[in-house]
């Protein structure tokens, strides 16, 4: 039997929710400490305090503890009149801005009139405003409600798109933009409610919900964009190693000064680095370069010929041709420094690997590490050996 709308939609919540603590547990310790990322942090969890407090779990907790219904209500609508100023500081900060007293008064004033126009209300429990009906407690503390966190979402979603495009930091530049597009759904969200508040319509009620907990998705992206990051990073790095582990090991093996680190098992690289993986990944690219310009005083007269030969003859694009050239050549001259015969001098050319700099050789390699464990650089091999011992 399949789970109703409801269902799916209190699963929904809960998940959006977890998320949204799980990158505040995350990114807490750093983000304090860090004023560029402080005023995001706060923003999220002003936000995720007030998404948190709509759960039903949530509600029938605070209930247990005897807090009243309409304290609840009262109290998440005042989180999220906090969420809004601290929207505002967060783009403030963000962008340079001197104006966190602005932000400041403008947030108590606005959480003020909430409280004074709750207390002036006749006696109420919730606090609702349906298609049908008087608003509840009234008109007047919807609206307050209402426009302020369209005038922090609109202000919020124009600076963060307009400073997303203008920034050179790539995290920078994902936070802002996770950032925005959530707010831009929280924008959605009031909107909504603002019609249904005027115009007496509960057509776009059911959706809601789900534009929230969409919203909150993307900010706790924004908040967790500098870790995301890292493990992109660290994920590239990771491959790198990976892909280039085969011929760099086979190299090194013949060449064992140029490795700055013993070699190990292609596992243990990864699962018990000895460095960084960025710096593991980096040693590799280099020990892989010097490992070549070792070899190359191994390779035998007229290999490389026979080889763009060779290579020529096989289907390979030709954009991978000098790698895989290289590969089927390095092969040899590794067999060749193995068996220890004489260094010789090869009137041709080594293959130009320097690209200029260290991400196009990083790529060139990764296409010779691709090449080296090919069927073309393993024919090649098999027949040159064939042919000296003939």
């Amino acid at each position: 039997m399949s789970a109703g709308p409801s269902a799916v939609l209190s699963w929904f919540n809960y998940f959006c929710v977890s998320c949204l603590w799980l990158a505040l547990a995350l990114r807490g310790s750093t983000a304090l400490r860090t004023p560029e990322q402080r005023g995001l942090w706060l923003a999220v969890a002003t936000a995720t305090v007030a998404i948190t407090l709509t759960l039903p779990a949530a509600t029938q907790l605070a209930l247990q503890a005897t807090v009243e219904g309409h304290s609840i209500v009262l109290a998440r609508n005042l989180i999220g009149v906090l969420s809004s100023g601290a929207v505002l500081y967060f783009v403030s900060a963000t962008v340079g801005g001197r104006s966190l007293l602005r932000v400041c008064s403008v947030t108590i004033l606005a959480m003020v009139s909430l409280l004074i126009t709750d207390a002036l209300a006749p006696p109420h429990q919730g606090h609702t405003a349906t298609g049908h009906g008087a608003p509840d407690p009234s008109t007047a503390y919807w609206l307050i409600l209402v426009m302020v966190h369209l005038i922090a979402d609109f202000s919020c979603t124009s600076l963060c798109r307009q400073y997303s495009r203008r920034t050179s930091d790539p995290v920078l530049k994902a936070s802002l933009g996770m950032f925005g597009i959530g707010t831009a759904l929280s924008f959605l969200y009031w909107l909504c409610q603002l019609i249904s508040l005027l115009f007496h319509s509960e057509r776009l009620m059911p959706y809601l919900p789900y534009v929230m907990g969409f919203h909150g998705l993307l900010r706790a992206i924004a908040l967790l964009a500098p870790t995301l990051w890292a493990v992109r990073g660290a994920v590239t790095e990771i491959c790198t190693i990976w892909r280039l582990w085969p011929l760099w090991h086979d190299l090194v093996q013949a060449t064992p000064d140029v490795a700055f680190l013993k070699p190990r098992h292609r596992l243990l690289e990864i699962m018990w680095p000895q460095a960084t993986w960025q710096l593991l990944a980096y040693r590799k690219i280099i020990e892989t370069r010097d490992a070549i310009l070792v070899l190359n005083d191994y390779v035998a007269e007229g290999a490389w010929a026979r080889a763009r030969r060779h290579v020529a003859r096989m289907d390979v694009a030709h954009s991978k041709v000098d790698a895989t050239v290289l590969a089927c050549v390095m092969a040899g001259a590794r067999n060749a420094k193995l068996a220890d015969m004489p260094q010789e001098q090869s009137a041709d050319s080594l293959v130009n690997f320097d690209k200029g700099d260290l991400d196009s050789e990083k790529s060139f390699l990764l296409d010779m590490a691709r090449a080296y464990v090919s069927p073309p650089t393993r024919k090649f091999v098999i027949h040159a050996d064939t042919s000296t011992r003939k």
